[in-house]
This record gives C-alpha cells, sequence and structure tokens, in this order.
C-alpha cells in the first residue's frame, strides 16, 4: 500500500485486530462478533476495550471513547492523522465484511528474527533523532531488526540480551523477542551502572560516554529483573544506579540502598522527569525548536 495512494477512507478498511497485533498488542479473548483485549491507552487488569469484528470498530469501556483505526493509531501513539497514515501505509490486512473466520493474533504469538544489521532505516533514524539518541551511539549498542510476526514483516531498534533475545522499538510499539531477560555490557571494569530500558542506556550514553566507557553495564529491560542482578553488586566497587522516577524506581531505589553501601543514586541527574531519556529528549526537543 503506497502512502500517497492511502486515502482516510481507504485505511478506516484496515483490520484493527491485525493494526493491534502490530502495535503488540492482542486479544484477551475472542467471540464469533468481537474481540476483548486489555486498553493500549491506559493501564488496567481486566479486558475492556472492544473491537467489533463486523464493523471494524473500536470501543473502550474505560474512558467512553471509540472509532476507527485512523483513530486507534493516532490515540495509541499520540501522533497526528498524518502519521497514523505513514503507519498504516504498510501491508496491513483490509477488512472484510463477508463472513469469514476472523484471523486473530493469540497472546502467545511469537516474533521470528529474519535479519540483524547496522541501523539504517530512515524511520528508525527519525525515531532516535526524537529521542535526543545520536546514530553513531545507537550503532554501539543497538542493531536494526527484522522480524517475523504471523506472516508479516517489521524492523525495529534491537537490544540483545544475555541469552540472545532483543529488545525491539519504534515510534509506534514495543515489543521483544523470547527469551527475555537483562542485557549485561562487559567491559571488565569495577563499576557497574544499572539502567531500566534501552533508552535509558542509550541517553547514558549519549550525556556520560567516559562513565559508560568505563563501566560495566546492565539494563533490565524489565524491572522484574532487577533481583536477578543484585548477586553482581558485591563485585563492584561502586554501582551506579538509574531507575525510573516512578513508584517502583523510587522503591527498588530505596529498598537497595539499605542493603548496598556501594550503590549511588543516580536519579537525581534527572529530578522532575520519569527517567533521563525523558529529560535527554526534553532538551533535544527544546534546542531544535
Amino acid at each position: 500500500m503506497n502512502l500517497k495512494k492511502l486515502t482516510c477512507e481507504r485505511a478506516r478498511s484496515i483490520c484493527i485486530v491485525q493494526t493491534l497485533a502490530k502495535l503488540g498488542h492482542f486479544p484477551s479473548k475472542t467471540t464469533e462478533k468481537e474481540a476483548w483485549f486489555l486498553s493500549p491507552l491506559r493501564s488496567e487488569t481486566q479486558a475492556s476495550f472492544k473491537v467489533s469484528l463486523k464493523l471494524n470498530r473500536w470501543y473502550d469501556f474505560g474512558i467512553g471513547e471509540g472509532g476507527n483505526v485512523i483513530d486507534l493509531v493516532s490515540k495509541v501513539s499520540n501522533c497526528s492523522v498524518a502519521e497514523a497514515l505513514e503507519f498504516l501505509s504498510d501491508d496491513l490486512p483490509v477488512f472484510r465484511t463477508q463472513n469469514h473466520e476472523p484471523h486473530i493474533y493469540k497472546k502467545d504469538s511469537c516474533n521470528r528474527v529474519i535479519e540483524v544489521r547496522p541501523i539504517s532505516k530512515s524511520h528508525l533514524r527519525k525515531y532516535l533523532r526524537s529521542r535526543g539518541i545520536s546514530l553513531q551511539v545507537a550503532r554501539t549498542y543497538c542493531k536494526e531488526v527484522w522480524y517475523e510476526s504471523k506472516g508479516s514483516i517489521y524492523y525495529a531498534i534491537g537490544l540483545q540480551n544475555i541469552e540472545g533475545g532483543w529488545e525491539l522499538r519504534n515510534l509506534y510499539f514495543k515489543t521483544s523477542t523470547s527469551p527475555k531477560t537483562y542485557t549485561f555490557i562487559k567491559n571488565q571494569k569495577d563499576i557497574l551502572v544499572v539502567c531500566e530500558g534501552m533508552f535509558d542506556l542509550l541517553s547514558i550514553a549519549e550525556l556520560y560516554p567516559e562513565e559508560l566507557k568505563n563501566s560495566d553495564a546492565i539494563c533490565l529491560n524489565s524491572i522484574s529483573f532487577l533481583q536477578k542482578i543484585t548477586p553482581y553488586f558485591q563485585k563492584y566497587r561502586t554501582v551506579d544506579l538509574y531507575l525510573d522516577n516512578d513508584l517502583p524506581g523510587k522503591k527498588n531505589t530505596t529498598e537497595l540502598l539499605k542493603y548496598y553501601p556501594n550503590i549511588k543514586d543516580q536519579s537525581y541527574r534527572y529530578k522532575n522527569y520519569k527517567d533521563l531519556n525523558e529529560k535527554l529528549a526534553c532538551g533535544h526537543r527544546i534546542s531544535t525548536s
């Protein structure tokens, strides 16, 4: 589907269920007429986001809003209609109203890596710039990963973990490949840097390159892996902690400081921001506006 030929009318015929799969969201349950999801627009534990398989429309009961696929992409990605059309211009299946068995992506659908290469796609470079990350820094730690998910091919910025899995990010979604665990960068140093996500790591490399070069580094990829890495702490002279300025991050930082005297809380560097990348990206937007 060519972007120049993709009108709003045609875009509205693109299947919402498969668009949600591309965004990394899969149904909790399905019937002949509808699919139910955990809302991609907010946090919840019970699925209250409905997609009509007959009408190809969505409705979020938690916020009382609904619409077509363009509305959905715009809201999920916080982007303009033009940017939503650009995202939808990839060859996504068109919705059809005739009776047929709908193709539903399952929760356990897996992503299969096809190719790993240096980052070069213009969309990925643009995304990196929007986050305040230079191509040189990104290429040092990440790759451009092409992967297949249920017959469709996608690409993203990838950070590999210690077991060979990948954390995958682009402008529109985040996902991963199995197995999922933390990333460990070993430089044979006596200082350990610990951060939560891919863009935290890249932000440290952007803002404090010499510090990162003179340290080992662990990117958790999920705060749930924090307990897995604590045995490493006693092996280092200093552990520089860059956890998020949210409730889980602050709580874990407080607890770790009680038990490990060699830990230094670095969150003061991004005070008033959720994380280091938010601060970097905000400063980048100001400096380039």
